[in-house]
């Protein structure tokens, strides 16, 4: 039988109670447009009590952001098993998910929403850069990696996230084929690299070393295939496979 007595929170577990609620606001409209006495009531205590936990709405809405910023550098752990083009497409499908969920939220996190400009908030959306970065450096197996492919990389993070922005304003590409392009056009910056340079051809061909023929990658090669009549390449020379 219940009494109906609501059950007092500790102090930090009412804190993460209140980011809680800000953020799943925040994942619906833009944190300018979410004020406190909404947290509040979605809390369902007062708004004083707000301000006894966070002593204002900036640093509500920081605390939230960094765990949106935790969650979504998460997204990128994966386990460095199996062909790379397949494991990139399951990050992007966890990546997009995230984007999908707090659409107005994500948009806040990269562009520093109400803590735009902050130090604080600049150094949380870099600390999901920079996971990004290592998780991918991770699955190539390279600890130090060399000045093309480091640009490669952050290349491709910074694609991603310019991406997930563009898509968030109309949805107008359906979401697996935003996903699957991304994976594309990881193997494309590498490709492009690669002609320029010994160490990055290198690099590439043990990327694709282990790659289905119907995987992401063995896909692209398809697709570009099916751009050229015949098989020909511009100005008519015949592409020759690496040794």
């Amino acid at each position: 039988m219940t009494t109906g007595v609501r059950r007092r929170m500790g102090v930090e577990e009412r804190r993460q109670q209140l980011i809680g609620v800000a953020l799943e606001l925040f994942s619906h409209r833009s944190p300018d447009d979410v004020s406190i006495d909404e947290i509040a009531a979605a809390a369902g205590i007062s708004r004083p009590l707000v301000y006894h936990y966070f002593p204002g709405k900036l640093s509500l809405y920081e605390a939230a952001l960094r765990r949106a910023a935790d969650e979504l550098a998460a997204r990128f752990v994966e386990p460095q098993e199996g062909p790379l083009g397949a494991r990139l497409l399951r990050v992007m499908g966890r990546f997009f998910a995230f984007v999908d969920d707090h659409g107005p939220g994500f948009s806040a996190l990269m562009r520093g929403g109400p803590a735009a400009g902050s130090s604080r908030a600049n150094a949380m959306i870099d600390e999901v850069r920079r996971a990004a970065y290592e998780q991918i450096l991770a699955h190539l197996g390279i600890e130090e990696p060399p000045a093309r492919l480091e640009l490669v990389v952050r290349s491709w993070v910074s694609l991603a996230e310019s991406t997930a922005l563009i898509w968030l304003e109309g949805k107008r590409i359906p979401r697996a084929e935003l996903e699957l392009q991304l994976v594309h056009d990881f193997a494309a910056l590498a490709a492009v690299s690669a002609a320029y340079d010994g160490e990055m051809a290198r690099i590439l061909l043990r990327m694709l070393a282990d790659e289905p023929a119907d995987g992401p990658f063995g896909e692209l090669v398809g697709r570009l295939g099916g751009l050229v009549p015949g098989g020909a390449v511009p100005g008519g020379a015949v592409p020759e496979p690496r040794r």
